[in-house]
Parts: C-alpha cells; sequence; structure tokens
C-alpha cells in the first residue's frame, strides 16, 4: 500500500495487518504477543483489527515482536540538496542553547 494518498484510517489499517502479519510469520498467538507487550488480549485484537491504538501500544508491540529497529528511520530529516542540507543546519543552529555572557 502506498501511504502517500491514503487516509490515516487506511494507514492504520494497513499497519495493523502488517503488525499481525508479523506475529503470524513468528508463530506467536495474540494472547502471548499480549503478555510479551504487556497488553490486554483486546488491545492487541483491536490493533490487528483496525488499526486504533495508542502510541504506547503501538509501540509495545513493535518491541514484543523485535521490529524496533524498524523505527529508527522514520520521521528522519531527509536532505535531498545542498540547499536543504544548508537550511536544516540553519534551523538547527536557531534552535541550539545560547551561552550567557555577563
Amino acid at each position: 500500500m502506498n501511504f502517500t494518498l491514503a487516509t490515516p484510517s487506511e494507514i492504520l489499517q494497513a499497519l495493523g495487518a502488517r503488525l499481525r502479519a508479523q506475529r503470524l510469520a513468528q508463530g506467536l498467538p495474540q494472547r502471548e504477543l499480549a503478555l510479551r507487550a504487556g497488553l490486554s488480549l483486546g488491545a492487541v485484537r483491536k490493533l490487528e483489527h483496525d488499526g486504533q491504538c495508542s502510541l504506547e501500544t503501538l509501540l509495545g508491540v513493535v518491541q514484543a515482536l523485535g521490529l524496533t529497529g524498524e523505527l529508527e528511520s522514520l520521521f528522519v530529516l531527509q536532505r535531498e540538496s545542498i540547499a536543504q542540507m544548508e537550511k536544516a543546519e540553519q534551523a538547527e543552529r536557531r534552535r541550539a542553547p545560547r551561552s550567557k555572557r555577563w
């Protein structure tokens, strides 16, 4: 599924389905995944069914499935041109804490 044109609801459903596929590939019953993630069985079922959950629930399932490394590239600032790199560096310098001058 291409997330670019998808609605938030469609993206949530796709993520839930992907996590379900990961769980099944690992041979884990929902109950075992819930136990490993410290969640209720209902929370896992809801996540897999329609993607609806808290961010904490999502991260718990991702960790329990051993997929934390997949999160590393999420929302990393992509710098595709020199101009973008310079703009990002300027923004970082503006955010840097200023030293106090006495």
